[in-house]
This record gives C-alpha cells, sequence and structure tokens, in this order.
C-alpha cells in the first residue's frame, strides 16, 4: 500500500501530505475496531514497509494519534489503542476544549484593550512579525512565530498579567498550532485572520479588534471539528470536504 500525496477539496484543491494519508488510514483502522482497545499497533518497521513511507512519516502520524487520545505510546514497549472514537485532543497538558474556552475569555477582552492601549512600538513590532509570518514557508518556523503573535497582542494590552497567562499555555498553543496547520492547512487563513486583528489595533478600535480575535478563535475551533470530526471516509478522496 502506498500512501502518497493526494489532493482533496471542495472549490479549492488542497493537498494531502503524506502524514495525512497515514493519519487517516490508521485513524480508519482503529474506528472500525481492525485495531480493538488494548491492542498494540505493528511496530514501525512493520507499518513503514506495509504502507511504504518513511519513519519520519510515520512516526508524525503516531503523534498525531496519540494527541486526538487514540493511542499511548509506551517507552520500549510500543503504541497501544486505548479508545476507538476521538472525543477531546490533548494538547501538552491541556485539552483543546479547555484551552479554548479559556482563550475567549482571555484574548478576545486582551484583543479590545490592545487596540485602545498599544503604542507604537507595538505596532511595528506586530506589522514585522505579520509580514515575516506571511512570507514564512516553513510549518515548524511559522509555528514558532504565531505564539509570538499572540504575546505580542498580550503585550499591547499593557498588562503584564494577560502576558504571563498567554506565556503559560505558550506551548499548548504550539502544539494546536502545529496540528492545525498539518492536518487542516489553516497557515494562509490564520494570516488572514491575524492581519485582521492588526489593521483593527492600527485603527484603534475596540470593537473591531474584539470581532477579529472573535472570528480567528471561531474559525480555530471550526477546523479543529472538522479534524475531530470528519466525513465518515476509509481513505482520502477527490472533492471531499476541505478541513
Amino acid at each position: 500500500m502506498n500512501l502518497s500525496d493526494s489532493q482533496t477539496g471542495g472549490g479549492t484543491l488542497r493537498r494531502v501530505s503524506a502524514m495525512e494519508a497515514v493519519l487517516t488510514h490508521l485513524r480508519g483502522a482503529i474506528e472500525r475496531g481492525e485495531y480493538a482497545i488494548g491492542d498494540k499497533l505493528p511496530s514501525e518497521a512493520e507499518l513503514c514497509r506495509s504502507l511504504e513511507i518513511s519513519r519520519p512519516v510515520l512516526r508524525e502520524a503516531l503523534r498525531a494519534l496519540q494527541t486526538m487520545g487514540l493511542t499511548v505510546s509506551k517507552t520500549g514497549k510500543g503504541t497501544f489503542v486505548v479508545a476507538n472514537t476521538v472525543e477531546d485532543p490533548t494538547f501538552g497538558d491541556y485539552a483543546a476544549s479547555d484551552l479554548l474556552e479559556v482563550r475567549r475569555h482571555v484574548e478576545i477582552p486582551v484583543a479590545g484593550y490592545a487596540a485602545t492601549r498599544r503604542s507604537p512600538e507595538d505596532l511595528d513590532h506586530l506589522a514585522h512579525l505579520l509580514d515575516r509570518m506571511e512570507r514564512e514557508t516553513d510549518t515548524t518556523a511559522w509555528v514558532a512565530m504565531d505564539t509570538l503573535f499572540h504575546l505580542a497582542v498580550a503585550e499591547a494590552s499593557q498588562n503584564p498579567v494577560f502576558r504571563r497567562v498567554i506565556e503559560g499555555i505558550r506551548d499548548a498553543l504550539a502544539r494546536q498550532s502545529a496540528f492545525l496547520n498539518e492536518l487542516g492547512g489553516r497557515r494562509e487563513q490564520s494570516n488572514r485572520e491575524h492581519r485582521a486583528i492588526v489593521e483593527a489595533l492600527i485603527d484603534g478600535s475596540e470593537h473591531d479588534a474584539v470581532e477579529a480575535m472573535s472570528h480567528h478563535l471561531d474559525r480555530v475551533e471550526t477546523t479543529l471539528t472538522d479534524i475531530v470530526r470528519p466525513a465518515r471516509t476509509d481513505t482520502p478522496t477527490e472533492g471531499g470536504p476541505e478541513a
């Protein structure tokens, strides 16, 4: 079986990476009961050979399965199935639902405060960071800047407590960002949403900043939901819904 890159999408085609194809295959096998709860997945060597993929691709897919809560990895023993449905992905120490709930209660009002309190230096920093993000093609580098962007918005609120809160969930934000970008193709859309936030801050509009951040977090939730509960298909196909 060769899980090579394929295309998916409605009006806009989006390339499905080899990792996504492997993840879809393994997730489907778990959900169909081919690997039952308590079962150990085949070894990395076996999976690489049967799926005709590289070890780095497989390991990314296995990490995503673990993030989804379907498997656990035990050092020296292998990967074991612990659930057959995805309930709530975990990013670092936090469940996705808990992380999003806190982000809504913190980052939306923070954006409003930042619009009325930001300094010229804050705006310069955000504009420079956004320009770099829009040019960046490496996902790992982009994810690092994504967390810096949200920290910079908190910094612009001129309240150090807000920045400390965002700093405290920074690792989880990075994990979530990487997950959404790898499986949901979020980068370009997120850049547009970030641009809207910065424009609202430049205009000094509390209302627009709150709306822009609300929209951004709505899209994060929608993409996460699309990944966690996709249309039921066994393999990526032409014309399927875009995440």
